[in-house]
């Protein structure tokens, strides 16, 4: 055994010796006058002039060694961007140097920050559910083959799964305490993980938009995603420091339109908001699509009309109101104010119009708290005033520059 040990570990190091290597420095500023924790910084690998098709990559700061990871998002198994958290001080800089490899690495090297899964039915007792990273179907509606009804992810903060159906909703989980609870959960805990503290499904979505999914508008209300030749579900990424989820459409029937279109949902460690690209096949007329956030019953909004709308209220998350009590959480969603184009409420949401003309893309942000948490808000008035610093701080994004 030692010695079988000792032949594998020639190995290992016989080919990182021959790994083809490429460096390139980069330099991150931070414009605003805060401290800002876990700054994603992505670095698309279209403009690292590596000369070999990346396979991994090692990030420096001062020669420290911290978590990143390299995703290929298009399937293509060629990779596409770099991603890694950094902390910035106050009107500060910082000099990261990333070294890019040929060979792959461990997938698991650096502590994980996220997950995400997505389960489908089985047969066997013993494993009632599979996971599976990607599923699709020409009905457009799995919703009930796949458990808590599609993929799910999470970060240290906060948990959102999203609908495989027509809806195609994002819900939310609520946690007391920082930690990964999808995985022992399920997303439902039992009664034991209850009184271990465990946190629980926080939202009644019902056909709303829950908190910033993408609907069609028909000039009065939200519709849904309906019909479609096609829907796909993918877990792109499950971390370390971030996870990606895909929910595609093929064929949707929208008025005169076809459309090919992906909502990929991106939601980084440290962090409870996540990061929301609508992309399409071919550049978009002039259809108006529709987001916002829920109407929780007898709740508070605010919007600065300008693309930003949040809302604070208490409801049941579930239809059991016996065994479960009733939750307060606050939804925000923030979309760039060039993409708006009216601001109407529906008798379920809050919405904002977007629309897009001869673009192929287009991005906005989600995000949501629950009163339980113990490093939360607690407020209406504390909650907004939150994800009006959040509003200004994706307007000041850090500068990223290649060196």
């Amino acid at each position: 055994m030692k010695k079988a040990t000792t032949i594998l570990w020639a190995l290992l190091c016989c080919a990182t010796a021959f790994a083809t290597t490429h460096e390139i420095g980069v330099i991150v500023e931070n414009p605003m006058n805060i401290q800002r924790r876990d700054v994603p910084v992505v670095i698309a690998t279209s403009d690292v002039d590596a000369g070999f098709d990346i396979q991994s990559a090692t990030v420096y700061i001062s020669d420290t060694e911290i978590p990143s990871q390299v995703d290929d998002l298009d399937g293509d198994r060629q990779a596409d961007e770099i991603a890694f958290l950094i902390d910035m001080p106050a009107k500060g800089k910082i000099e990261a140097r990333i070294v890019v490899s040929d060979i792959a690495a461990e997938s698991n090297r650096y502590p994980a920050r996220v997950y995400a899964d997505m389960l489908v039915a089985t047969k066997s007792k013993k494993r009632p559910h599979a996971p599976i990273n990607t599923i699709a179907t020409p009905t457009g509606d799995l919703y009930n083959y796949l458990h808590h009804h599609g993929p799910a992810f999470e970060s240290e903060l906060v948990a959102y799964r999203i609908y495989f159906d027509r809806k195609q909703t994002v819900d939310i989980y609520g946690k007391f305490n920082k930690g990964f609870e999808v995985a022992p959960s399920g997303w439902y805990p039992n009664d034991e993980q209850l009184a271990q503290g465990f946190g629980d499904d926080v939202l009644r979505v019902s056909g709303s938009c829950g908190v910033g999914t993408l609907k069609g508008w028909n000039g009065k209300k939200a519709i849904h995603i309906d019909p479609v030749d096609n829907r796909r579900a993918t877990i792109v990424a499950y971390g370390p420091i971030r996870t990606i989820v895909d929910m595609a459409v093929e064929g949707w029937q929208y008025g005169n339109s076809k459309l090919n279109m992906t909502c990929r949902y991106t939601l980084y460690g440290g962090h409870r908001d996540a990061q929301v690209d609508v992309l399409f096949s071919r550049p978009l007329g002039n259809e108006v699509f529709c987001t916002g956030v829920q109407d929780i019953k007898d709740s508070q909004s605010m919007s600065n009309h300008q693309g930003l709308v949040a809302c604070w209220g208490t409801d049941w998350p579930v239809n059991d109101t016996i065994k479960y009590a009733k939750e307060t959480v606050g939804l925000a969603t923030s979309i760039p104010s060039h993409l708006v184009v009216g601001e109407k409420k529906d008798k379920i949401n809050y919405l904002y119009q977007v629309s897009a003309p001869g673009a192929t893309a287009l991005r906005y942000y989600i995000t949501f708290t629950s009163m339980k948490e113990t490093y939360g808000y607690k407020t209406a008035e504390e909650w907004f005033a939150h994800v009006t610093a959040w509003r200004k701080e994706l307007e000041t994004p850090c500068i990223v520059k290649i060196k």
